[in-house]
């Protein structure tokens, strides 16, 4: 069962490499919703507390990678916003 938990948190973590990538290659993250990641983030981190606490490897691994994604696409959303003149 614990096997099922590490494949699940690669694949949901891996998703995000493609994001990250993309953003970091268009210099741009004006297509990634501020709402959707801010709140996404939040449940990351609780899904983090949860398995800190249940001590649940499989959890804590990919929402701490996932975390660390997440905070990189964060910033990239505020480094590459555009700015009025």
């Amino acid at each position: 069962m614990e096997t099922l938990g590490y494949i699940a948190g690669i694949l949901t973590t891996l998703a995000f490499v493609p994001q990250v990538l993309q953003i970091y290659k268009t210099k741009s993250a004006k297509d990634v919703s501020l709402a959707m990641f801010l709140i996404f983030t939040t449940g990351v981190i609780m899904w983090l507390v949860y398995g800190i606490k249940a001590q649940a490897f499989p959890v804590i691994a990919a929402n701490a990678i996932t975390l660390i994604l997440s905070l990189v696409i964060l910033f990239f959303k505020f480094k590459y916003r555009k700015t009025s003149v």
